[in-house]
């Protein structure tokens, strides 16, 4: 399995959002937050503390998600939309994978992981970030709601590996380093990927 470069993710992505709504049949409504509060409700295993943090830290972005202006119309989205769910076929061409969250949404969605992946985790070099945008033809991080967004991204990124962390140490060390990193604003450019 080959991923595809940047500007090919940014072409697929931007292809998507030109969609029309379906008129055959209704896209589910990106809930991201019903997810979210299903990790919550499971967690059983860690440090009492970090679980007390994770539920106020997403009861607050809660509440400023609700008071967020989307900038771009909503439509068709992936709703996980990122460099490792589009790999190339056997002829070379962008094939967008993992379509779980497929949903009717705010476009700004299947921006915001690249955008993090370059800001916060520096998974991606500013000139992977800056095709990116030129190729979509929006920068999310100019928008006012990108913060929001990226901390759910980190909160859900964090969450759906605490559900691994009872039966894997390493996880578990993973998930605490994550915990502290966004209670204090710290550095999150030495997140391990999972």
């Amino acid at each position: 399995m080959e991923y595809a470069p940047i500007g090919d993710v940014a072409s697929l992505i931007c292809r998507l959002h030109r969609l029309p709504a379906p008129t055959t049949f209704t896209l589910p409504t990106y809930q991201p937050f019903k997810s979210l509060n299903e990790r919550l409700s499971a967690l059983t295993a860690g440090d009492p503390e970090d679980t007390e943090f994770l539920r106020t830290h997403a009861a607050r972005l809660r509440a400023e998600y609700d008071n967020l202006k989307f900038k771009l119309a909503a439509g068709p989205i992936h709703g996980d939309a990122n460099v490792g769910n589009v790999i190339l076929s056997r002829e070379g061409r962008p094939v967008l994978i993992d379509l779980d969250s497929f949903a009717h949404g705010p476009r700004e969605w299947d921006l915001v992981q690249t955008a993090l992946f370059y800001e916060r985790f520096g998974w991606h070099t500013e000139e992977e970030y800056r095709t990116f945008a030129e190729i979509y033809g929006f920068d999310i991080m100019q928008w006012p709601g990108y913060p929001v967004l990226a901390g759910y991204r980190e909160l859900s990124m964090t969450l759906w590996l605490a559900g691994k962390a009872e039966q894997d140490v390493a996880a578990a060390a993973e998930v605490h380093k994550r915990v502290e990193a966004i209670r204090t604003n710290g550095d999150r450019r030495d997140w391990t990927p999972f």
